[in-house]
């Protein structure tokens, strides 16, 4: 929260949001909040990214409770209905589920975003987190495994969307790329890849830096890698 405060304070257009916290972390309730907060101080820039959980080591070296993968898909959904109760002015409480319950479900301030903070929800399982998608999220977060592959997640999501009546075409289709070529810099090999996701519907690619310096990174890579982007069909 303080580097996101940080990047809200110091800059105007920036999305800002986690890749992604696990629901085991935060209490629904206070995420929320979280959240929130974020956005009134960015002007309306902030994304709840939000997934089950995954990292074991993490939460046991932190003393944080991890439990069973199918409890945790029960706790995401709660807490996807818990954010959305708190960002509805109209409902405010109580909250009564299997794991959380809340008396109140004030969010004062509330959201600068119309109508709340986009959701977005990062994972590629086919029964769980993309029905979660098409029920509950603004966007998804794919990984880059290959065009057919991701092809065949989204296809999957169009599935859900129609059982949920949920237009497909209003989830934002984001992908976490995390290839070799974009950590050692060659903008050449990244575009090629890159270019068979273009046709998918794919918003967002988003990259992170395997380094100890990452403003460097990104002014040796990325920004040459955006303008590549950009002239892209």
């Amino acid at each position: 929260m303080v580097r996101h405060s940080f990047l809200a304070a110091h800059t105007e257009t920036v999305r800002l949001g986690a890749l992604v916290t696990g629901v085991t972390y935060r209490h629904p309730g206070l995420l929320a909040k979280i959240a929130t907060t974020l956005d009134v101080l960015s002007g309306g820039r902030a994304a709840l990214g939000i997934g089950a959980a995954w990292y074991d080591r993490e939460h046991e070296g932190l003393g944080v409770p991890f439990p069973p993968l199918a409890e945790r898909f029960e706790r995401l959904e709660e807490t996807l209905r818990i954010c959305l109760q708190m960002w509805d002015p109209a409902a405010n409480g109580p909250f009564e589920g299997t794991h959380y319950r809340l008396a109140e479900t004030l969010c004062v301030p509330a959201p600068v975003s119309s109508p709340h903070p986009e959701i977005m929800i990062g994972g590629s399982g086919e029964k769980k987190t993309l029905r979660l998608v098409a029920r509950y999220a603004g966007a998804c977060n794919l990984f880059a495994t290959s065009p057919e592959e991701v092809t065949h997640k989204l296809d999957v999501l169009r599935r859900h969307c129609d059982t949920e009546g949920r237009d497909y075409d209003e989830i934002r289709k984001t992908m976490t790329y995390s290839v070799d070529d974009a950590d050692g810099g060659d903008v050449d090999a990244f575009t090629q890849d890159i270019t068979g996701y273009t046709k998918l519907g794919i918003d967002t690619v988003i990259l992170a830096p395997r380094t100890g310096a990452p403003a460097q990174w990104i002014e040796r890579f990325t920004a040459p890698a955006v303008r590549r982007l950009a002239e892209l069909d």
